[in-house]
């Protein structure tokens, strides 16, 4: 399923799905098919993939009259984050790509040599943005904004000690995260703050369950700003896959229904570049990555 949290003119935020290019509310469907239905995407994750599962059949054999009553069009509604507030820090993955390991050593605080186990950092529930919002650069703390395109992946049940071989029972679906990074914001090699400021995750469109992708490991992924293209690689590039990183994350610490992770980005950010790019105010960044759609985000300066 391609599932959206959405709102229009006159509704809170509301669960949804993509079917025949519309937007179809989640509790509306529920209610004419007789089948109560979550309001909410962490309710959704909650009540386990099964219920996707079911939901698919259940799509499957409602007539299309039906969805016309309960439809809206694209341009009708505002395409919150997926998962708008999470309960949790965003976990995200650094140096996770070998060119990018390579080009931060040449301008960052990094080694060089390839991480012989995940680099964990996390980003704050605050730091989530949807598409077609601002990110917003405080001038105050830097001028060295950056850019990160990642897939994320988002976890469907609670995991603890996870085998790599079953870690994909443990995944839900899939979104796009842009992992915005203020490189002078770096404190003695800690990451928080650089990567942790108010909309420094641009998240989504939607959310792509986990059975819409054939394979999350060759998934193209890309980033321009002001429509030039900056970064493009796949997921086969990964250094520790998202079997990897759930097997080890789940030896550190629980896994739980709706955590993310945000897998790495590959080489061509900013800070990797000569000269250095930066994203100032204005700008207009696009994150891609395939089968699950472009983030829109526009730089803005306080």
């Amino acid at each position: 399923m391609k599932l959206l949290t959405y709102k229009t003119n006159d509704t809170e935020p509301r669960l949804g799905f993509l079917h025949n290019n519309q937007v179809i509310d989640m509790e509306d469907f529920g209610e004419i098919s007789n089948f109560p239905l979550p309001t909410s995407m962490l309710e959704l994750i909650d009540m386990g993939f099964e219920l996707v599962e079911e939901l698919n059949d259940m799509i499957a054999e409602t007539d299309a009259e039906l969805f016309d009553e309960i439809a809206y069009e694209m341009d009708e509604v505002t395409f919150l984050a997926p998962i708008p507030k999470p309960r949790k820090n965003i976990i995200g993955i650094g140096l996770n790509y070998t060119e990018h390991v390579a080009e931060s050593a040449r301008t960052l605080d990094t080694t060089g040599k390839l991480p012989q186990k995940p680099i964990i950092f996390s980003k704050p529930p605050t730091t989530v943005t949807a598409t077609n919002t601002e990110i917003i650069k405080n001038t105050k703390l830097t001028e060295q904004l950056d850019w990160e395109v990642e897939l994320a992946v988002v976890i469907g049940k609670k995991g603890k000690y996870v085998p790599k071989a079953d870690a994909m029972d443990y995944v839900f679906g899939y979104t796009v995260i842009n992992d915005i990074s203020a490189r002078d914001c770096r404190r003695e090699g800690q990451w928080i703050v650089s990567k942790g400021q108010d909309t420094f995750a641009p998240m989504g469109p939607i959310l792509v369950t986990k059975d819409e992708i054939e394979n999350p490991h060759n998934l193209n992924l890309s980033l321009k700003v002001n429509g030039v293209e900056k970064q493009n690689s796949n997921t086969k590039f990964l250094l520790f896959n998202i079997n990897d990183l759930i097997e080890d994350l789940s030896i550190v610490f629980t896994l739980e229904p709706g955590d993310i992770i945000a897998t790495g980005t590959p080489a061509g950010v900013g800070a990797g570049r000569n000269p250095q790019e930066w994203l100032y105010d204005g700008n207009v960044v696009e994150a891609t990555v395939e089968g699950i759609g472009t983030i829109v985000n526009t730089v803005k300066e306080i």
